[in-house]
């Protein structure tokens, strides 16, 4: 991912607003939408958006309708400044780009931060052993990534702060966000679909699949059920997640009556098939055709190019900010947000093979 995040229109304006307030330029009260919309050149709807984006942030209170809002002042924001202690789904995580940025940011924010001393993969996702964890770290914030159930649902019990990125979070009373993959995977799924593959097996962890299994999961089984494709746990097979589970997983797949695609989450799981696939003369598209739901860097220099799912990453940083910063002025925040995930058809995908029956 891009360590760059580009601002959109009304982030670009809360920013110039915000530096404005700094320097002293409105006292008391804010110029009308309409006033600051004309000075900047931009439309009501992008000034409307950086002014609540402003309130959010505890530099603007609204004083309801038609009436101008208040600014506060420099001495009322009452800013703290956080130990956010990051709580990553496994050690990889903290090296993906849109990591690095959002560390950057929380610290020219003036925050610190931090990795915990063990991942949620090292603590095998159990709750009791996150709770230790936790009570002995010291932090004012925390940042899970890619949470089960359980453990969000903890967090949410605590005193402290947290904000969940990815994980099963939906429903629950805690600032997240996320990706919304679920389109992304129909499309994918309807691509292969209708290049005649009818044997379609999706790879993820167990995490994703029990006690039952998330909206992208299902949107996948929902889309083969549309198409009247037979489902079964050979679509979304249980395995083992260590090295040798997932060679163990793969042989069985290819041992009698092979996939002809496979859709793979997680580019290390990715590469890990690729190799497989290549070691036994398989190849791709032509045998078996392959899609990996996240855009990994190393994946720009491949030829063919690989079929995959893109995000965003530049709204998910900049939630995460907001999200501190409001926290950092005593105010809760609990929104939760998605961003959209797109389909990108690659090289790595082809027709079904004659041979395989299903055409």
């Amino acid at each position: 991912m891009p360590l760059l995040c580009p601002l959109s229109a009304s982030e670009q304006a809360a920013a110039h607003l915000r530096a404005e307030l700094e320097r002293g330029r409105w006292i008391a009260v804010m110029p009308g939408a309409t006033e600051l919309a004309a000075d900047l050149g931009v439309n009501h709807k992008t000034i409307k958006a950086a002014l609540r984006q402003l309130e959010h942030e505890g530099l603007l209170v609204g004083q309801g309708q038609g009436r101008r809002r208040r600014i506060v002042p420099p001495s009322a924001k009452a800013v703290r400044l956080m130990r956010i202690a990051i709580l990553d789904f496994e050690p990889i995580v903290c090296t993906e780009g849109y990591m690095v940025e959002l560390q950057h940011q929380l610290l020219a924010a003036g925050h610190t931060v931090f990795y915990a001393e063990k991942s949620l993969m090292e603590l095998g996702m159990n709750l009791e052993r996150v709770r230790r964890l936790v009570k002995r770290t010291i932090a004012d914030a925390w940042v899970i990534c890619a949470g089960s159930r359980e453990v969000l649902d903890w967090f949410c019990t605590q005193p402290v702060p947290a904000f969940a990125l990815f994980g099963r979070r939906e429903g629950l009373p805690m600032a997240a966000m996320g990706t919304d993959g679920r389109p992304a995977v129909a499309a994918a799924t309807r691509h292969l679909i209708g290049l005649g593959h009818q044997r379609i097996v999706m790879i993820n962890r167990r995490l994703r699949r029990l006690p039952e299994p998330g909206p992208f999961e299902c949107a996948f089984v929902d889309e083969l059920k549309a198409h009247d494709v037979p489902i079964g746990d050979f679509n979304l097979p249980d395995w083992e997640e260590t090295r040798d589970g997932l060679q163990a997983l793969l042989s069985s797949l290819f041992r009698v009556t092979p996939p002809t695609a496979l859709i793979i989450d997680e580019a290390p799981f990715f590469i890990a098939a690729q190799q497989f696939l290549a070691a036994r003369g398989i190849r791709v598209p032509q045998q078996v055709s392959l899609i990996c739901t996240e855009a990994d860097p190393a994946f720009t220099w491949c030829t063919p190019a690989i079929s995959q799912m893109r995000w965003d990453s530049g709204p998910v940083v900049r939630r995460i900010v907001r999200w501190a910063a409001a926290v950092s002025r005593g105010r809760r925040d609990a929104r939760q947000s998605n961003v959209p995930v797109e389909f990108v058809v690659g090289g790595t995908t082809g027709p079904a093979p004659v041979d395989s029956g299903q055409r």
